[in-house]
């Protein structure tokens, strides 16, 4: 069965998708840490990062590269935190998170509930300045 990451990329089911080339996806946490916590997946569904190939793998940082720079242009941090833990979904996604804060990638503090607009609204910010 496919994992809500490759429905998201499929288009099955919709996300807030601020950046994508042919072999990876970045997206917004829906449940954020912080506003602009985003994920980036790659489209091939493999479900342990160190499964990738090295090819997979280092493409997956370049691109996330990128879509930090586009990050730390739209929401103001003083840098963007990474973080890859890979049990909540059983498909590669390196979380990045903007910090002003240790607290802010705390993944067992109380998650964000955004509405549909904040999460569009910060999507479109990210997806312009990438």
């Amino acid at each position: 069965m496919a994992s809500i990451f490759t429905k998201i990329i499929n288009r099955e089911i919709p996300g807030h998708i601020v950046a994508e080339n042919d072999n990876y996806i970045a997206f917004l946490d829906i449940n954020p840490l912080v506003e602009g916590h985003v994920l980036v997946v790659p489209k091939q569904e493999i479900d342990y990062i160190f499964d990738l190939n090295d090819d997979v793998l280092s493409g997956l940082h370049l691109f996330a590269k990128e879509v930090a720079k586009a990050i730390e242009a739209s929401v103001e941090c003083k840098r963007i935190g990474v973080a890859v833990i890979g049990l909540e979904v059983p498909h590669v996604h390196v979380h990045l998170v903007p910090l002003n804060s240790m607290n802010d990638i705390n993944f067992n503090k109380e998650k964000l509930n955004p509405s549909e607009e904040e999460l569009s609204k910060i999507a479109d910010k990210i997806k312009n300045n990438f």
